[in-house]
Parts: structure tokens; C-alpha cells; sequence
């Protein structure tokens, strides 16, 4: 069994470090990509507060596909360059985005967020899909959050795809 739990005063250099810890501890020696994408799903939405949706949308043929997650039910596919998921996944770039309902195309699964984070997941120059990360508090992340999870997905990318 595994007890991994943030130190609740922990800055958020401190909180990264030790989502990457758990992170790695989790997925090191697991082959299975959909487990792996379970765990970390639940390690983000436990480290990570203000959050209503965490989890991953997998590539599947020309599509973003629903991967694991935790929150409110989601949207099952999305097309590439719509939407938050979708541009980080045609662009290959983190979208920070502090207000979802000032995005063009914005997709809103749940109407409670107000920000979110996306990081394009890319193994072998081959994009396995997104990280999402959503928030019902106005710009909730920052750039310690996408430098924080751009390491997490450069840390796991091969471990999901």
C-alpha cells in the first residue's frame, strides 16, 4: 500500500518535488500505461488543491480520447486544435490558461471552471496525448504550476505511452 500525502505548508517548488517523488515511486515499475494514468491522476488531485477535474485524454487515431481521471464525468473525444486539450495537443505546447470562458473554442465539460492548465504528453517525438488540470478559481495556476507539471510529464511521458 502507498501513503503519500503533501506536507499541508509546503510552498509549491516543495509540493512538485515531492508529486514527482510519489510520481516515480508509482509508475517506475509498472508497465501498464492506463494504471499508471489512474495513479497519477489521483496523486495530482490529491497534492493539487483548488482542482475539479484532473486526469488525461489520450490520443487515439486523428482523436483526444478520455484517458483516467478524477472529477465530474467529462467529454469523451475531442477533436485536435479545439479547445484548451485540443491546442496543446495540435501546438505541442502548454496552454496556462487563468480565464476558460476568454479561450476561443473553449469545450466546457464542467461548467464550475474558471482556469485551466494543459500539457501536451510526447514521448519519442510521438504525441501520446494531454495532462488536464482544471480549476473552478480564476487563474489558479502559474508558471511554477507548468514548470512543475511539464516535469512531471517530460519525468512519466514514457511510462503512459
Amino acid at each position: 500500500m502507498y501513503d503519500f500525502a503533501p506536507a499541508a505548508d509546503a510552498d509549491k517548488a516543495t509540493l512538485y518535488a515531492d508529486l514527482l517523488s510519489a510520481a516515480d515511486a508509482l509508475t517506475r515499475d509498472e508497465p501498464d500505461a492506463v494504471a499508471n494514468m489512474a495513479n497519477l491522476s489521483a496523486l495530482i488531485w490529491q497534492f493539487l488543491p483548488d482542482l475539479n477535474w484532473a486526469g488525461f485524454y489520450r490520443m487515439v487515431e486523428d482523436d483526444l480520447v478520455l484517458g483516467p481521471f478524477q472529477g465530474k464525468a467529462a467529454c469523451i473525444r475531442i477533436p485536435l486544435g479545439r479547445g484548451v486539450c485540443g491546442t496543446a495537443a495540435q501546438t505541442r505546447e502548454t496552454q496556462l490558461v487563468a480565464d476558460v470562458h476568454a479561450f476561443p473554442g473553449h469545450i466546457a465539460c464542467d461548467a464550475a471552471s474558471a482556469s485551466e492548465i494543459v500539457v501536451p504528453v510526447v514521448h519519442d517525438g510521438r504525441l501520446i496525448g494531454v495532462l488536464d488540470l482544471d480549476s473552478p478559481r480564476p487563474a489558479r495556476f502559474d508558471s511554477a504550476d507548468q514548470q512543475g507539471l511539464e516535469e512531471l510529464v517530460a519525468r512519466i511521458a514514457g511510462r503512459i505511452g
